[in-house]
């Protein structure tokens, strides 16, 4: 295996505690009294006037994989100009955006947001692995509370067979998305899990050059991408709108199991794209949930 088996099980574990919470979210964020009167699915607005897109849901993959693009191309301009600031101020606005509305589903708005801004602050300018992780653990339900809502379960498969084909393009052909990981890695700002896999007191204590310090950050940390987090909460999430939270809760468990896979083939100093490990599992779990309403 690429990392120790200690830090994998604690990988898997975060992952699958963010499917759950990002599928939780999402079920607070039901209407249920709306729901029952109408028989038809209705999610509670989002807080302070935040107004969710307006798709037509079968077709909501191709705005969600435009934006995706579209953000991967500002990311990539401003690693070539090497504007971290920008990129730091950015992950932070997206953060506090994300949290406030994870959060909002639990609390009033105005202390969700309060709660929501100084955890994005400390995130970005105070580097603190718990903090960062906890955080990580809420980001992705946010965004499934603004999507899920306009999008149903064929927009979303489609979008994962889309997202695991771009991964691989992007890690095993062009190579971009790995170029990206480092950035992030070594402006210390990362959008996913991160867990630190050796000490780094002497990159902390700035005894070695930027070449080698860069070299120890990108060794030095386990990863699981924020997109590999986010993209298997939006098909848990359209599952849930069908078939309820209990069945859609077989979705994270496989989608765990289908990372747990990737895990146990990847090779040290190699870069591998886990969406597509992910996506099996997602449609496994799936497959079992239908088979689950046949029996």
């Amino acid at each position: 295996m690429k990392h120790p088996t200690g830090i994998v099980i604690t990988l898997l574990a975060m992952f699958l505690l963010s499917q759950l919470i990002g599928i939780f979210v999402l079920k607070n964020y039901i209407d249920t009294e709306e729901t029952e009167k109408t028989g038809v699915l209705t999610y509670k607005e989002l807080p302070s006037g935040i107004e969710r897109p307006e798709l037509n849901p079968k077709y909501s993959f191709i705005f969600i994989t435009t934006a995706i693009l579209a953000g991967t191309a500002i990311l990539l301009l401003i690693i070539k100009f090497k504007k971290i600031l920008l990129w730091k101020l950015w992950y932070m606005a997206s953060t506090f955006a994300t949290l406030g509305i994870a959060w909002a589903a639990f609390m009033p708005a105005r202390i969700a947001w309060a709660i929501a801004f100084a955890a994005a602050a400390i995130k970005v300018f105070k580097s603190n692995f718990i903090i960062h992780n906890l955080t990580e653990l809420f980001i992705y339900s946010g965004l499934a509370a603004i999507f899920v809502p306009v999008m149903n379960i064929l927009s979303a498969t489609i979008l994962l067979l889309i997202i695991s084909a771009y991964d691989m393009f992007a890690v095993w052909k062009s190579g971009h998305m790995v170029a990206i990981a480092k950035f992030q890695m070594h402006s210390n700002i990362f959008a996913g899990i991160a867990i630190p896999k050796t000490g780094t007191k002497t990159q902390q204590q700035g005894r070695t050059t930027p070449d080698r310090q860069k070299k120890t950050a990108e060794s030095s940390l386990a990863i699981v991408g924020g997109g590999d987090m986010g993209f298997p909460i939006l098909f848990a999430g359209t599952v849930m709108a069908s078939y309820g939270f209990q069945k859609a809760s077989i979705i994270p468990v496989f989608a765990t199991l289908g990372l747990l896979a990737l895990f146990l083939i990847s090779k040290k100093g190699k870069f591998y794209p886990a969406m597509p490990f992910i996506s099996a599992g997602c449609f496994v779990g799936y497959g079992i949930v239908l088979l689950a309403g046949v029996i």
